[in-house]
């Protein structure tokens, strides 16, 4: 479903308003998405949500419901009838340039750049600004996880405790994306083809007459794809109650209590029956401190299921990007803008970032004039995926995005992938644009 024009401020309106009748629309203006700093516990960030920003541009128009009801707003009621026609055949019709879905980056490099007649750059600041800080928080928050799980499946669990659903879907697409195994949301799994995983709940067990009761029907319902939830009362009971009943689940899940403790009785038991192939995935509140204390006291864990921690980023829950305006172009003459206020600064012109590696590894990034020549021995991250409103090339899959999070991530130097956020990381601005900044 297309994502509804008044998605926006309502400055973002209003400034359209007067570049319509300052008679601004031919200038072409070019705004660069970024961050200032890192959150913390972060050493670097995992952008997402380009699919989604590309849709919203592509289907971005104004309903007639949409202008009748802005002009009877008080802000509107004094603007020109050409104004409402001018909106009335609104379209957007820019240029973007964006890293990939996946790519590691750092802070004051532009994740993405838009260049369009300035009143269609304006209006579209706060919807990507949503769209692309939501998901890059889920999936820097998911890379986390999914590292210190340890080549472990990590599953994201957590639609019931994002922040509606809208934000428990795109949670569990930028999870996937950096890298968690499955989902528990089914609407996630249909749009987006992500594997779905789950289990049964507590309810059950306690709806029935006996827990022997709970996992015979569960598993005579379920065969292959029994998953059984084991510490409703007592977790070496319900191991003892499930061997006893001849049940061979594909795996049993616990919830509660000590989980480094509980997965190697309940692995002893299991192994002892002849159960070896039964896994065991562990959950309950879970974050990535707590799963690597689960990893380094060697619990025999097969996979984690997350769910509060990961789909709200519960340490850094927001993301403080900024869309900000850096060149101008009317009638064949560039200007070059950068905002000076204290703490806020920005860069001018328009920005390419050039990443270097050696031996495999990233060594370090350049911020450089988009008109600079190419960096010998390093790639440009900013890709042109937009022009004239239209998409240059088909958007990578969600697999493809997930592996290229992947490589990224892997040729990261390894102390900016563990839990401490004390790792740096080189980043440089070029030459001209240090110049064309002072």
């Amino acid at each position: 479903m297309p994502i509804s024009a008044f998605s926006t401020d309502l400055y973002q309106l209003t400034m359209t308003a007067g570049y319509f009748t300052r008679e601004m629309l031919p200038v072409r203006a070019t705004f660069e998405l970024f961050v200032r700093r890192l959150p913390r516990n972060r050493s670097f960030l995992v952008a997402a949500g380009l699919d989604q920003a590309l849709e919203y541009l592509e289907a971005l128009m104004f309903s007639e419901e949409d202008i009748a009801w802005l002009r009877e707003q008080p802000a509107f009621r004094r603007l020109p009838p050409a104004f409402f026609d001018y909106l009335r055949a609104f379209r957007f019709s820019g240029d973007v340039w964006a890293m990939r879905e996946g790519t590691a980056f750092f802070p004051m490099e532009p994740v993405l750049r838009v260049t369009a007649p300035i009143a269609e750059a304006q209006l579209v600041e706060t919807a990507l600004l949503a769209i692309i800080t939501f998901q890059t928080t889920i999936a820097s928050k998911s890379t986390r996880i999914v590292h210190a799980a340890a080549e472990r499946p990590v599953m994201e669990f957590g639609a019931r405790r994002a922040h509606g659903l809208d934000a428990g879907l795109f949670a569990a697409r930028a999870a996937y994306l950096a890298g968690c195994s499955a989902t528990s949301f089914v609407e996630a799994g249909r749009r987006f083809g992500i594997p779905l995983s789950g289990t049964m709940a507590h309810s059950w067990v306690l709806a029935a007459a006996s827990e022997a009761e709970a996992f015979t029907a569960y598993a005579e319902l379920f065969e292959q794809q029994t998953v059984l939830l084991i510490d409703t009362f007592d977790v070496n009971a319900a191991t003892r109650i499930l061997i006893d009943a001849g049940l061979r689940p594909q795996a049993v899940r616990i919830d509660s209590g000590d989980l480094a403790a509980a997965s190697r009785s309940v692995r002893a038991s299991l192994d002892s029956a002849g159960l070896t192939t039964t896994r065991i995935i562990v959950s309950g509140d879970l974050d990535e401190w707590k799963i690597a204390d689960l990893v380094a006291a060697a619990a025999p864990i097969d996979s984690f299921a997350v769910g509060t921690a990961l789909s709200t980023s519960d340490d850094a829950p927001a993301l403080g990007g900024v869309y900000k305006l850096v060149q101008l172009e009317e009638r064949g003459v560039v200007r070059q803008v950068m905002k000076r206020s204290e703490g806020k600064e920005t860069w001018p012109g328009a920005k390419q970032v050039w990443r270097s590696e050696q031996g495999g590894t990233a060594t370090g990034d350049l911020i450089a004039l988009d008109e600079e020549s190419p960096v010998s021995d390093a790639k440009p991250l900013l890709e042109a995926v937009m022009r004239n409103g239209a998409r240059t090339t088909p958007h990578p899959t969600l697999e493809e995005a997930r592996q290229h999070c992947r490589q990224g991530t892997e040729a990261l130097p390894p102390r900016l992938r563990g839990l401490a956020a004390d790792a740096t990381y080189p980043i440089e601005r070029s030459r001209a644009l240090a110049t064309l900044a002072r």
